[in-house]
């Protein structure tokens, strides 16, 4: 089961390079990584470290902020 953070990261992902009508291989290229780390990503099957989400951001024109909009905090976390 992978962690709900990590399947709304994915979401954002995809959702953000599929409105920019991007391939998974066009995102790869341009950060230097291979197109199966971008589809591991978009799954949830391999968490995101912030350095990639920051590199994310940049390639497809967002803030960071853009990944994070919308997630729900965990039950049971305190509030901030």
């Amino acid at each position: 089961m992978s962690d709900p953070v990590n399947e709304h990261l994915g979401r954002r992902l995809r959702n953000r390079r599929r409105s920019m009508e991007l391939t998974q291989t066009d995102v790869a290229r341009t950060c230097g990584i291979a197109f199966q780390r971008i589809q591991k990503y978009e799954s949830a099957a391999n968490p995101m470290s912030a350095a990639m989400v920051w590199k994310f951001a940049t390639v497809l024109g967002v803030d960071v902020r853009y990944f994070y909009e919308g997630l729900s905090p965990e039950p049971g976390a305190p509030a901030e």
